[in-house]
């Protein structure tokens, strides 16, 4: 785990990249200019440095992440290698909007290994990223304890043929508590969520698991991924149709002068030429 500073200007680095990504600015120059506003006593100016000579020789800057194992997670360089796919939806800005929170996330004083978890998969599973890959990233992560770890491989492996909330209710307390309550022997496993996580979970067995995050953050405080707004098509719209309009009125004008009999065509002329009625006007 690195230092809160770190994290802290890792969520501010993220963040003004997402701010100003739709500038039409390359990405190098974005990075080049957000160094210079970042800590001089973090790490993080000295790896950009790293992932902009990554991005200068291939164009990506997963591979450079995925370098600095000791300072990015594997899932932060999962995110931005799904980001940099070409054949994926996933979009650049919304893995920025994730890395953003996860890192601050990572500051905050309630930060647990199953907030991070809950958020991690969630982010997974809305934007339908590759979760073989995505489940390995996370058991990596210097924040999970080694019992963690384990179990986040087993429900790579096992994920699909078993629901997620009876993977996460057989390692709560609660089901614990209810097999020391009928006498049976305590589970070998380790504990890895409490009684509320066991309750929650219990609760929503075979039901959408996007239901079950959603009721961990309303009732635990856990973090929501982030999503992307949709994009508002009104204010370009509203000038397409004020020119659509304007174009019908001159034609319209065009017809009524043409019924009347005082339709002047040579006023259309130029340098000796026709040109098509109410083009000349619209310039």
């Amino acid at each position: 785990m690195l230092d809160r500073e770190e994290y802290v200007e890792q969520a501010y680095f993220f963040r003004i990249l997402l701010e100003r990504i739709g500038q039409n600015v390359p990405l190098q120059e974005l990075m080049a200019q957000a160094k210079f506003e970042l800590l001089a006593s973090t790490k993080l100016p000295l790896a950009i440095d790293h992932l902009l000579g990554e991005l200068k020789h291939s164009g990506k800057m997963n591979g450079g992440m995925a370098m600095l194992k000791h300072y990015f997670v594997p899932f932060q360089t999962f995110l931005i290698a799904e980001a940099e796919t070409d054949r994926g939806r996933f979009d650049y800005r919304t893995a920025l909007q994730i890395l953003a929170a996860e890192s601050n996330y990572r500051t905050a004083e309630q930060f647990t290994s199953a907030g991070l978890f809950f958020f991690q998969f969630e982010a997974i599973c809305r934007n339908r990223l590759n979760y073989d890959r995505g489940l390995t990233a996370m058991s990596e992560d210097p924040a999970y304890p080694p019992a963690w770890q384990e179990w986040l491989l087993i429900l790579r492996r096992q994920l699909g043929l078993v629901d997620l909330a009876d993977m996460i209710f057989v390692r709560s307390q609660l089901y614990f508590d209810r097999r020391q309550r009928f006498g049976d022997e305590p589970p070998e496993a380790p504990i890895l969520f409490g009684l509320p996580e066991g309750k929650i979970a219990n609760s929503h067995r075979r039901k959408d698991p996007l239901c079950l995050f959603s009721a961990m953050q309303r009732h635990l405080g856990f973090p929501a991924v982030p999503k992307l707004e949709a994009i508002d098509p009104l204010p370009s719209l509203v000038p397409q149709l004020q020119r659509r309009i304007e174009r019908l009125e001159l034609r319209i004008k065009l017809m009524e002068e043409e019924q009347r009999g005082s339709l002047d065509i040579t006023k259309y002329y130029r340098k000796g030429k026709a040109v098509a009625p109410g083009d000349d006007l619209l310039e």
